[in-house]
Parts: C-alpha cells; sequence; structure tokens
C-alpha cells in the first residue's frame, strides 16, 4: 500500500495555486471541475460542485488534490490549523535546502512558527532532522524539513 494523494479543501484556488505551484515551485499535474451523480454519492452532499486541482513536486512524490468547492460551501475552523487540535494535523514535505526556504516563506509573507529547530535525536536509520512549520492558504499546517546523514 502506498499514499496516493492527499486533499485539501480550498477557499480560492488561486491562493492556493500561487502558495503551492508559485512559491513552493510544486508542478500542476490535472486540472478539472467535478459535478454530477457521481460525486455526490462519494460526498454525500447534494449538488457538489468543485473545481479540482493535483500538484505534485517536481522530483515525483505523493500529489496533493486541491478542491475549491463552489456548493456547497464548508466552514473553515480556525482551530484545525492548531497543532494540538485531534485528527490530521499537517504534512510534511522534505527540502534540499531548509533556510533558503524559509528566508523565501517570509519574504513573501507567508507566516512560519519558528525558524528551523533541530529535533534532538536521530530518527530512522541514524538521520539528523531539521524543521518549521509554516499555514497555507488555507490554514493547513506545512512542515518543512530537511534531512542529513553524517
Amino acid at each position: 500500500m502506498t499514499i496516493n494523494h492527499i486533499n485539501i479543501v480550498v477557499k480560492c484556488m488561486d491562493a492556493s495555486l500561487r502558495f503551492y505551484v508559485g512559491l513552493l515551485g510544486m508542478r500542476e499535474t490535472f486540472r478539472c471541475e467535478l459535478e454530477g451523480e457521481w460525486i455526490d454519492t462519494v460526498t454525500g452532499l447534494t449538488g457538489a460542485k468543485a473545481s479540482c486541482v493535483f500538484v505534485q513536486p517536481l522530483g515525483g512524490g505523493c500529489r496533493i488534490e486541491l478542491l475549491q468547492y463552489h456548493s456547497p460551501t464548508g466552514d473553515n475552523l480556525p482551530a484545525n490549523s492548531l497543532p494540538n487540535t485531534g485528527g490530521i494535523r499537517h504534512f510534511a514535505l522534505d527540502v534540499q535546502d531548509l533556510d533558503l526556504l524559509v528566508e523565501q516563506l517570509k519574504d513573501s509573507g507567508t507566516p512560519v512558527f519558528s525558524s528551523p529547530v533541530t529535533v534532538p535525536f536521530r530518527i530512522v536509520d541514524n538521520i539528523q532532522k531539521r524543521l518549521c512549520y509554516t499555514l497555507d492558504p488555507d490554514g493547513v499546517i506545512v512542515e518543512f524539513s530537511q534531512h542529513h546523514r553524517d
């Protein structure tokens, strides 16, 4: 079993594409409009209509499905942007140069929780990990991590 994709429901597709494609350098791999009986059935919503765009890191890896529901629209829950709220709370992206990315995030006005932090223990395969958190345009926590082997 492998992870096929991660879904993020967004308020504004343009803002999300500016973040994931423009700022992070991912590539758009698929775009379509969703509506009809099949999407109503799978979501359990009546009259579901949404724009769907898949993005993916340039080197490959797990895709991110961005969905903007035009109807029915849902709630944005501010507590979901807190790291200690129950449920899926963040996803992590590996980067080659964490310090450079943090500079780019700050220059773009993207909130960063802190400067990169070194985890005080080695993770799998004796890897040293540095990381930081940020928020995407919809308040989804994104972890950026850089790994180093001695």
